[in-house]
């Protein structure tokens, strides 16, 4: 599959979770990041998908250990949650 093909997949499989917390932590992530993203981290980011929710979302916010293939900068910039946009 070309990598504008999966690109797509990735969006709607990033925004389509079964929450809305899960959404926006996954699906926020991808539009900020994806744009320079390698096939290395297009591969990353894939894997993580197949994940679940829960897991995904205790990795981001440190509430439960990463599985070593998850550990890196990948991670760590989903770690910032500054793509996540807060009502005041």
């Amino acid at each position: 599959m070309d990598v504008t093909t999966r690109i797509k997949r990735q969006r709607f499989r990033a925004w389509h979770r079964g929450t809305k917390e899960a959404d926006m932590l996954i699906g926020g992530f991808f539009d900020r990041e994806h744009a320079g993203w390698t096939l290395e981290e297009i591969d990353w980011f894939e894997a993580l998908l197949d994940e679940e929710d829960v897991e995904i979302m205790g990795w981001a916010l440190g509430t439960i250990a990463v599985p070593t293939r998850y550990e890196g900068p990948m991670l760590e910039r989903m770690r910032k949650l500054d793509y996540i946009p807060v009502s005041e």
